[in-house]
């Protein structure tokens, strides 16, 4: 990515100037645009970890907004754990993966076209520990309510939108009936990673077949109840990582070419 200085066309590492409207008429927020470009150019690895930015003066600049809102800027970044900020030495970017939280997170798989192709697995790893006990909450709360959203399942038909948004939907509604709201809320935060992921994945009709049967045994083991389907849904994660593992190639490490995959 390149980020150049405004008014020149001067060559520097980071990333490039966006104006105001365009993104489609969305209103041009400083503060969040250089936020924005300034995690993008850290993962794109301009600044690197360990590594020291640009003064504000630079990268007021650089960006093309005030030092005040650089200054903005870098204090939301320091509080989710991007980078440490000390007064009178340079601000050094952080390990994010030890020094960051929920918050940061969701930020960084909200930069779908940057996220490093090894935490997609990283993810699916996560929700094989979280959504079995999400399942069979709210298999034992709320039974009927789960019932009647999986009998739609009938109705699917192999379009690959319609698949990934029924599977979201199925997630988020466990969460919901959990009646733990913590679920839900981490769930939101992977909402535009998951449904890019999803469509590369259910375009895989080995997905989609696995998918339905996973639908069929989670219906089935209602009956039995909520151990059950803890037991269902933790089959159906771990198949759902043997099927990312044969369709992406061992060698996919590149953001880049994750994310192309995965249909951006």
């Amino acid at each position: 990515m390149i980020l150049r200085s405004v008014g020149n066309n001067e060559k520097t590492s980071g990333f490039s100037m966006m104006k105001s409207g365009d993104a489609g008429g969305v209103p041009f927020r400083p503060a969040r645009h250089a936020k924005h470009r300034l995690i993008a150019a850290i993962l794109d690895g301009t600044y690197s970890q360990g590594a020291g930015l640009p003064s504000e003066r630079v990268l007021a600049e650089k960006l093309g907004v005030t030092r005040p809102t650089v200054r903005e800027a870098l204090h939301r970044l320091e509080a989710e754990g991007w980078i440490t900020i000390r007064h009178g030495r340079p601000t050094t970017v952080n390990n994010y993966w030890e020094t960051g939280g929920l918050a940061l997170l969701g930020t960084l798989v909200s930069h779908s076209d940057l996220v490093p192709g090894s935490l997609i697995m990283h993810l699916l790893d996560f929700r094989l520990v979280m959504l079995p006990a999400v399942a069979r909450a709210a298999a034992d709360i709320a039974p009927v309510d789960l019932h009647e959203f999986l009998s739609q399942r009938s109705r699917l038909s192999a379009a690959v939108p319609e698949f990934a948004e029924y599977d979201w939907q199925l997630q988020t509604r466990m969460a919901r009936l959990s009646q733990n709201p913590v679920y839900h809320m981490i769930l939101n935060d992977f909402r535009a990673i998951f449904h890019s992921m999803a469509r590369f994945y259910f375009s895989h009709q080995q997905a989609r077949y696995a998918s339905m049967r996973f639908y069929d045994e989670l219906d089935s083991a209602m009956e039995k109840g909520g151990g059950s389907v803890e037991h269902v849904v933790r089959k159906a994660m771990e198949q759902s990582i043997i099927i990312w593992k044969q369709i992406i190639p061992s060698n996919m490490e590149s953001s880049d070419e994750a994310m192309e995959r995965l249909g951006r």
